[in-house]
């Protein structure tokens, strides 16, 4: 079968050097090429920051945003919390109350702050003090006009074509592989089986990470004497949104308009799940033609991912250069108590919880299972995305992991969406951090019930958040809601999001092939992760 050629990942003898190279250390190589090239671009070239917005004076002599050219304020903010045009600025402060907190109280005129930013460098979060005591929060970016941005533009191009063929192959290729997985299982009964096999998995892991993540940060306390700089006054957050909410949003109104944004992933899979599952009860004439059709369908897609997916070492080169050029590594340190939480708790997650499972459950050896999916692993680290590294995560899972197509094409595009342990993890300890600084800075009160608000909010929050980069960060507002707390610290942990993203990513991902490892042996399948053994395929 042509698909199955593709996917083996076996170099003929006249494909040359390159491709007697796995996929895995060729994009291990360039990752770390894109690191040392965007060091090097921080070393020969300026960094000026930049707020995306255009400056000037009223006839008083201060200075007011005159017109706005690239809004940076968090996502999830009211109007009223976004810096607008007129607002009237007396203040200025990029990472205020931390270790490299910069201040700017008097001015002159817009050229003293632009001058001001500019020398503070991108990658920081700047807090704009309004002269009617009203603070705003956006981030600092690399300015559009500076020289390290000319010498970036290549990369980011690059990079961003890159980006957009992995999220073209996103919405065709969920929606065939989860219908062609729910159609070969043939009955109601095997598909209730593989279900809840599947759900119940991720129902554990989540809750098994959100517990880790409440333990470890109320064991190091990184909040307790933190020096944020964010106001203890500031406005609550907005109310809570109804948690039902979710579920009501997994219906479509309009199934085609879900194919139109990959931000409306659940719905795109709670159609194909319908879909698929009443391809089984259909008579047979039609139930042979649309199960032709979409296995079809899902062949000629994944054979488009395969051929997206040599362009992988290069599009992540070109992601790399990209962040390590505009940010660096300077951001990072005043958080890293914080960071170094989240870090040891994926950690944990990653290398003892998982592979338990998975040694205990599904009788796989970790370490032949990690060197079987290494190539998803590094996909998912240099993208940030579970449904970016979707392409990989099927072959992969296929090719070297041994798992039936009709397990995979079901577990791993579900997971993609709904299975984020290391986005609740982190969620969870974002938030009680957070807490715990308001609860020392000023007079919040960290109770027991707020953190089993943390633990459920979290749980429920990863299930709804997107495949996407830095999505666990947007739900991270909702969260901070439930709980009464200021939304400002958002912007705050958004300076280090980068690099978190990254691992929690690669954390999501890991989750999702060990739950195919654990389906699959449950489901009877044998020889899980023996790629070396050239044994073929399953094609149930």
């Amino acid at each position: 079968m042509i698909l199955n050629e593709v996917q083996s990942g076996d170099p003929s003898p006249d494909d040359g050097w390159g491709a007697l190279m796995s996929q895995h250390w060729k994009i291990l190589i360039w990752l770390i090429a894109g690191v040392f090239v965007g060091l090097l671009l921080q070393q020969v070239t300026d960094a000026p920051g930049s707020i995306g917005a255009t400056l000037g004076t009223d006839s008083d002599g201060t200075v007011v945003v005159q017109s706005i050219s690239r809004d940076l304020t968090p996502k999830g903010r009211t109007a009223a919390e976004k810096l607008a045009v007129g607002d009237r600025i007396s203040r200025i402060a990029i990472n205020a109350g931390m270790a490299d907190e910069n201040l700017l109280e008097t001015f002159s005129g817009p050229e003293e702050i632009q001058t001001f930013l500019a020398s503070a460098g991108a990658g920081g979060v700047a807090t704009i003090t309004l002269a009617d005591g009203t603070a705003k929060s956006c981030q600092v970016i690399l300015d559009p006009g500076s020289d390290r941005s000319r010498w970036l533009y290549p990369f980011v191009f690059l990079a961003d074509i890159f980006m957009r063929l992995l999220k073209m192959l996103i919405m065709p290729l969920v929606f065939t592989s989860i219908v062609t997985g729910v159609a070969s299982l043939g009955g109601g009964e095997d598909f209730g089986r593989l279900g809840r096999r599947t759900f119940g998995y991720y129902v554990t892991t989540s809750f098994l990470a959100v517990g880790l993540g409440l333990i470890l940060v109320n064991l190091i306390r990184p909040g307790d004497g933190a020096q944020l700089g964010l106001s203890t006054q500031a406005q609550f957050g907005q109310e809570s949104e109804n948690w039902l909410d979710i579920l009501r949003r997994m219906v479509p109104e309009n199934v085609f308009d879900a194919f139109t944004g990959n931000g409306n992933m659940l719905q795109v899979i709670f159609f194909a799940l319908l879909f698929g599952f009443f391809i089984t009860r259909a008579p047979e004439k039609p139930k042979k033609v649309l199960s032709d059709l979409l296995d079809s369908a899902f062949q000629v897609v994944m054979l488009m991912a395969s051929w997206v997916m040599k362009l992988v070492p290069y599009g992540v080169f070109c992601l790399l250069v990209k962040v390590v050029g505009e940010t660096g590594f300077d951001v990072f340190i005043p958080l890293s108590t914080y960071m170094l939480t989240v870090f040891l708790a994926l950690v944990i997650h990653a290398c003892v919880v998982l592979p338990l499972l998975l040694s205990v459950v599904a009788r796989v050896s970790p370490l032949k299972w990690f060197r079987a999916m290494s190539p998803v692993l590094m996909t998912a680290f240099s993208t940030s995305s579970s449904s970016l590294t979707l392409p990989t995560t099927l072959n992969t899972l296929k090719s070297r992991g041994k798992v039936s197509n009709k397990t995979s094409s079901f577990v791993a595009p579900l997971g993609a969406t709904v299975n984020m342990d290391g986005t609740a993890l982190y969620e969870c300890i974002g938030v009680v951090f957070l807490a715990q600084y308001y609860a020392t800075a000023g007079d919040y009160i960290l109770t027991f019930g707020s953190q089993v608000t943390v633990v459920m909010a979290a749980f429920l929050a990863s299930i709804g958040a997107a495949g996407i980069p830095s999505a666990g960060l947007i739900m991270m507002l909702t969260i901070l809601s439930a709980l009464k707390l200021p939304l400002e610290g958002a912007a705050l942990l958004l300076a280090v999001d980068r690099p978190l993203d990254m691992c929690r990513t690669m954390v999501n991902v890991w989750s999702d092939t060990v739950g195919s490892a654990i389906v699959a042996t449950r489901e009877g399948e044998k020889g899980l992760g023996d790629f070396e053994s050239q044994t073929p395929d399953s094609e149930n």
